[in-house]
This record gives C-alpha cells, structure tokens and sequence, in this order.
C-alpha cells in the first residue's frame, strides 16, 4: 500500500531531498522564473505556493516562518516584494509551463515555472 507516501524523492536521502529542494524555491524566489524538469517544477510549486501565503500575513512571525524554510535573501525578497503583489489573490501564484525542448541525456521535459 502506497499510504504516507507522496512526493518524488529525486534518488536522494531525506535530509538531501529537503535542502534541494529549498535551494530550487530560493532559486525561482530570486530570479522569479527557473526552467527545470517537469518533475521538479511539480514538487516546489506546492511548497513556494504556501511560503507566498505566510509572508502575506505581514508579521513578524510570518518573516521568521519564512527565514526556517528557505534562505534569508530568498525570505527577505518574498516578504517584502513579492507577497504584497498578491495581498488580493487567494492562491495560484506560479504558472508552469512547458517547453519544447527535452534535456539531452535522459530526454527529461522541461518546463519554465515563474510567478504569475
């Protein structure tokens, strides 16, 4: 039975897998669009989603939430730029979209994910 078993684990142990993937959400929160794997994009869209929700509380304990998940930069520009954008949108703050190219070695698609 598949129970208690969502998300992609990238072939990396638990604590690499956590610290990839906060690196990918800190990558897209600065450059505000990353072209990555379809796969990838799918597994940070969620969690980016629900930083942008936090640090549109505009307190001081949403700023520390955020300085936990991600890297301080990438928390200080998501509290302070990019969620007041979003006060009046109730979710859906990234598009995923796909491109036509494939990466080479492993025929991957890839994908550009950027805030909307």
């Amino acid at each position: 039975m598949k129970h208690l078993k969502r998300g992609r684990k990238f072939g990396r142990i638990m604590g690499r897998r956590k610290s990839f993937l906060a690196i990918l959400a800190h990558n897209l929160i600065m450059e505000n669009r990353i072209q990555t794997t379809e796969a990838r994009a799918k597994e940070i869209r969620p969690m980016v989603e629900k930083l942008v929700t936090i640090a549109k509380n505009d307190n001081l304990v949403a700023l520390r939430l955020l300085m936990r998940r991600i890297p301080k930069d990438a928390a200080y520009k998501l509290y302070h730029e990019i969620a007041p954008r979003y006060k009046t949108r109730t979710g859906g703050y990234l598009r995923i979209v796909k491109t036509s190219k494939s990466r080479k070695r492993d025929g991957a698609s890839q994908v550009i994910i950027e805030f909307v």
